[in-house]
């Protein structure tokens, strides 16, 4: 080989040698600027191809976020709860000044039907007559007491029930009513309030029949005691409650009202009702009436006193009649129709400490309440 044959040989291999260090080079930088530009472009992540941990972080994220909107709300619920009370309230005051300012502005309470209206006062009847005169008064009045207003018919063999052995008391056991069919069945019960000493033949005629008989008696020297098929209590029955402080007082209060009584000994219902309180009974009448006591009261057996007003009624002569008239027709007003009159005979003919029309000084009565239809159970 010839000097000039090896010089290219050598040429050939250098320039070979160098193109292959260029091409290392070149890929080199291609590489590197190929890692640089896929380290630039964002992730898949980042293009919206969630991972697990970030679905976790986004629903918690979300969950704070509805938790903040919730609390916010009720926040703004509960502002607006105070807002519409803090108006109601200050058009409640409002209303209660422009009232108090405005006196002839009407006002009309709510009615509530099932709720009893309280009554401070009877009604009274017009009068008799234009001149208001006593004799007017009276002649009314008697006529309307010695007047039945229904017949009673009694059950044969049963007399000495119907009637006391004075002939003055009287039950009906008519059976278009109650008593008898609660005679029959057991669950008849008697309050009898008297004064002293006093007939009790139609209470024992009653308690062997099988009525539940309470006497109430304020002279009695025992709270309870039993006695002939009878229940004897040191009580009796008056138109008002006594004061507490006087009630602390004592060990044992003698007088209540009916509608306390029957509360304090758990009844509701009275099948027949007999006062005998010399001249205590207007008012306990009239606190019958105006407490609607009479709903519980089948039968009213009541000696009236007629030789004055009574306790606590006031007016004068031709006034207290017409008061006294009154009540009995509220009676009569709550179903009650008059089916027994005693006279007594025996009492002085005085009529308010004077003789009119011959009349006597006392008038047993006995009223059947019609439209009374007791508990059964």
């Amino acid at each position: 080989m010839g000097p000039m044959d090896m010089c290219g040989e050598r040429l050939t291999l250098g320039l070979l040698l160098r193109l292959g260090v260029l091409l290392t080079a070149v890929c080199i930088c291609i590489h590197l600027y190929l890692d640089s530009g896929w380290q630039g472009v964002p992730t898949p992540q980042a293009l919206g191809a969630p991972s697990q941990t970030n679905q976790k972080l986004g629903q918690h994220s979300r969950m704070k976020q509805v938790s903040a909107d919730s609390v916010e709300q009720d926040r703004s619920v509960k502002r607006r709860v105070s807002y519409v009370r803090t108006l109601k309230k200050e058009s409640h005051v409002k209303k209660s000044s422009e009232d108090k300012e405005d006196p002839a502005r009407p006002c009309c309470p709510q009615h509530h039907p099932h709720r009893k209206t309280p009554r401070w006062h009877i009604d009274l009847e017009p009068w008799a007559g234009e001149s208001h005169s006593l004799e007017d008064e009276a002649k009314r009045f008697l006529d309307y007491i010695t007047t039945p207003q229904v017949s009673c018919s009694s059950l044969g063999g049963m007399d000495a029930v119907q009637r006391g052995s004075a002939g003055d008391w009287a039950v009906c056991l008519d059976p278009l009513y109650s008593l008898v069919h609660r005679l029959q069945s057991k669950h008849c019960r008697m309050y009898s309030f008297g004064l002293g000493v006093h007939d009790r033949s139609l209470e024992a005629s009653l308690a062997t029949s099988g009525c539940e008989v309470h006497c109430f008696d304020p002279s009695l020297k025992q709270p309870h005691l039993q006695q002939a098929d009878m229940w004897l209590h040191r009580l009796s029955v008056d138109w008002r409650d006594p004061s507490p402080a006087i009630a602390a007082q004592r060990q044992y209060v003698t007088t209540k009202k009916l509608a306390t009584i029957l509360n304090n000994f758990g009844h509701r219902e009275v099948d027949v009702l007999k006062a005998d309180m010399e001249s205590a009974e207007w008012k306990i009448l009239e606190n019958l009436i105006l407490e609607g006591v009479l709903e519980s009261v089948g039968q009213l057996l009541l000696e009236l006193h007629l030789h004055w007003a009574g306790f606590e009624v006031s007016g004068d002569d031709p006034a207290v009649v017409r008061y006294w008239f009154s009540l009995l027709k509220e009676l009569e007003r709550a179903d009650f129709q008059l089916f027994h009159v005693h006279r007594d005979s025996k009492k002085p003919h005085l009529f308010l400490h004077k003789n009119i029309l011959n009349a006597s000084s006392a008038y047993t009565l006995s009223w059947v309440n019609t439209q009374w239809k007791p508990d059964r159970n």
